[in-house]
């Protein structure tokens, strides 16, 4: 599966968002999205993309694979499962949360899943790359249960998010799709009055905390 077929897969269930006006979780707006929750619903689809990254890191000795909450759970679950079939052998799957800290947001593993990666080799997996921090989340809760990072795979690398950016020793993506992203105060899409996609992304929460809501 190459990048083109994994966009081709994207854009036929509905999940490759192109000539719009979207806000990104970071807060930027940007033209182009990628909406993985179109994806999910559709499990041969979301089971494919998976079955990519599980055969990218096979051989890796992967024993964990953790994502980020919420659609890193998905992501999770089926790169472990693939994983399990190729290398003969059972691989956990994880989440990470997000929790509160004295610096900020930060993400941990809990319910026992900090135990089941201490001292296991683990992948860490991530829908989209915008900025990266969600993916460097995760490796830091990994690394702070006392596993170990191989590597960061993700479906959509739209950041130029580097294996230096998420702290990991290797970051591989199905797909790239080139980032054109605006600080809300410089969007040429707001000055130009393009309405915002408020379906996708996080559109309504910002129309929502406008003046006005609008």
């Amino acid at each position: 599966m190459t990048g083109d077929d994994v966009l081709a897969l994207l854009a036929s269930v509905g999940a490759l968002i192109t000539g719009d006006h979207l806000v990104y979780t970071s807060g930027r707006h940007g033209s182009s999205y990628v909406n993985k929750d179109a994806l999910y619903p559709h499990t041969t689809a979301t089971a494919a993309v998976c079955e990519r990254i599980a055969r990218h890191f096979a051989g890796a000795g992967v024993e964990v694979v953790a994502g980020p909450t919420i659609g890193g759970v998905i992501l999770a679950q089926w790169t472990a499962y693939h994983l399990s079939g190729i290398e003969g052998r059972e691989v956990l799957a994880v989440y990470a949360e997000e929790e509160a800290a004295a610096e900020g947001k930060r993400r941990a593993l809990r319910r026992g899943y900090d135990a089941l990666t201490h001292g296991r080799r683990a992948l860490v997996v991530e829908d989209v790359l915008t900025t990266g921090g969600s993916a460097r989340q995760v490796v830091e809760a990994v690394r702070a249960a006392g596993g170990e990072v191989i590597g960061v795979g993700a479906l959509c690398n739209r950041g130029g998010v580097t294996a230096e950016t998420v702290a990991a020793p290797e970051l591989f993506a199905l797909t790239e799709v080139p980032l054109e992203s605006y600080a809300p105060e410089d969007c040429p899409l707001c000055a130009a009055g393009v309405p915002i996609n408020t379906r996708v992304g996080k559109g309504a929460a910002y129309v929502g905390a406008r003046p006005g809501g609008s």
